[in-house]
């Protein structure tokens, strides 16, 4: 495994407007794996696609960077983790619901490990801040892991211990690590979000400068056309 590496991304100079002041628009951190995480081995995964579910800010940054993997066979913006059935993304802003935004992703694990999604979550958001990223403040916008198997738990507490016994980050990671239980898809404009809006003051002044760090750190896990 690859020895820590941390580089600090934040944007500099000016304010940064957060999703939830966005109209139908809608942040810096990346590391490299720690040395001494538990590693998936052939009889723990299978030939089948698998589910991952994080939490790391406003869904459609967190939805672009994952996009960019070799093995992410797709990604769903949504929300998890409350206690209110089929949430709209407003009731979701209140704060009120107690669901994160997260992404949901499929994966072939074959391809790609879910200890390599782990080290991508951890990479691309700032894991020390309690229930905000950037301008982004709720409960709404928590770093959590929402494990769908006692495997991810395990692999998701060990890389998280890692990160706090190494001090990766300066401060303590705060990352919520949860079991997984009900996903609900947002609404349809906010599914392919990036893409679809290149142009977008948030995707061209926050999204898309993240996205070419992004790139440079995991070049060597980037689907191959891009």
């Amino acid at each position: 495994m690859r020895i820590l590496l941390l580089f600090f991304l934040f944007l500099g100079g000016g304010f940064i407007a957060s999703c939830a002041q966005q109209t139908k628009t809608k942040q810096e951190r990346f590391s490299m794996q720690p040395q001494s995480i538990p590693t998936q081995t052939v009889s723990d995964t299978t030939k089948t696609p698998q589910l991952a579910t994080f939490g790391a800010g406003c869904f459609w940054c967190v939805e672009a960077i994952f996009q960019q993997l070799d093995g992410v066979q797709k990604v769903a913006s949504g929300y998890s983790g409350g206690q209110v059935d089929n949430p709209t993304y407003k009731q979701v802003c209140s704060g009120t619901t107690g669901h994160a935004e997260v992404i949901q992703i499929t994966y072939d694990p074959a391809k790609i490990s879910f200890e390599e999604l782990l080290e991508a979550f951890w990479s691309s958001h700032d894991p020390t801040t309690l229930n905000r990223q950037g301008a982004d403040i709720g409960t709404q916008y928590r770093s959590v892991v929402f494990y769908h198997t006692e495997q991810q738990r395990n692999l998701a507490e060990a890389f998280k211990k890692q990160l706090n016994d190494e001090k990766a980050f300066g401060k303590p990671v705060v990352t919520e690590i949860s079991p997984f239980t009900k996903f609900y898809v947002a609404e349809d404009y906010h599914q392919n979000y990036f893409n679809e809006n290149g142009d977008a003051p948030y995707c061209r002044v926050v999204i898309a400068p993240k996205l070419d760090k992004f790139k440079k750190v995991f070049k060597d896990k980037l689907k191959k056309e891009l």
